[in-house]
């Protein structure tokens, strides 16, 4: 029990990498305030967790994430580590893209991890203690093409997490990233959709298409992710702070 009565919220906690993030951590005793935009899919993945807590949010809104965090505290306490974990892929090339897709990609996956750290910052940094892990793809490491706000967003979340891991370093907090390749999630299934819309080809192909950028030859499963983000969450991870991990199977070194 590791993480024994740690408060961690986790962004976009219902499905994919964010509810294998859940299981993880409560596993190893943490109470888990579960936050995303549908209530259902949080309901579900909270049953059955001794300590969780349920809090619907639109995390691209300032002061709807700052409600959110003060109802979590209220029944859990101060946040001990933060998982932020909400985000959404769009595909379309970047001279097609309008104006209200673009800043949709930048809110989702960029301004919510810093509206998010804010908060949790303000109860770490008197405290002297805390972790902040930001699921930021491997779209933070290299390009991708037909997906440009995503990778914009992402790279903006890896200089984000340097940053302030350099400005709470001396406060006992630690900021790092975790940058999953192509992992087994809804987004990747939407993913294989497009292309199999935009092309023409079998769901075989399509996912081959995918796969075939990491060296092991398969999707990255979100236990896998789930894995890394416990490992900086726990005991022996203090001196580990403004990293990109890449779980990805070798596709990024």
């Amino acid at each position: 029990m590791q993480l024994k009565d740690k408060h961690v919220i986790v962004t976009g906690a219902g499905q994919g990498i964010g509810a294998a993030i859940v299981e993880a951590l409560a596993a190893e005793g943490a109470k888990i305030s579960l936050m995303g935009r549908k209530l259902a899919p949080l309901q579900t993945k909270a049953q059955g967790l001794p300590q969780a807590q349920v809090i619907p949010v639109d995390v691209t809104d300032s002061a709807a994430v700052k409600q959110a965090f003060h109802q979590a505290r209220e029944s859990f306490g101060p946040i001990d580590i933060l998982v932020n974990n909400a985000g959404q892929a769009l595909t379309t090339p970047a001279h097609k893209m309008g104006d209200e897709d673009w800043h949709r990609m930048i809110a989702v996956n960029l301004d919510s991890v810093f509206y998010c750290s804010r908060e949790a910052l303000m109860d770490m940094r008197p405290r002297q203690t805390g972790r902040i892990v930001n699921i930021a793809s491997t779209a933070a490491l290299k390009g991708y093409g037909y997906v440009s706000a995503y990778c914009a967003a992402k790279h903006g979340t890896l200089g984000l997490t340097r940053s302030m891991a350099l400005e709470n370093a001396a406060q006992g907090i630690t900021v790092n990233a975790v940058c999953p390749g192509y992992t087994e999630t809804e987004l990747v299934k939407n993913s294989i959709e497009t292309i199999m819309e935009k092309t023409g080809r079998t769901e075989e192909q399509a996912r081959a298409e995918l796969t075939q950028s990491n060296p092991q030859g398969r999707l990255v499963q979100p236990e896998e992710v789930a894995n890394a983000v416990l490992w900086l969450c726990s005991p022996g991870a203090e001196s580990i702070t403004g990293q990109a991990i890449a779980v990805a199977g070798g596709e990024v070194m």
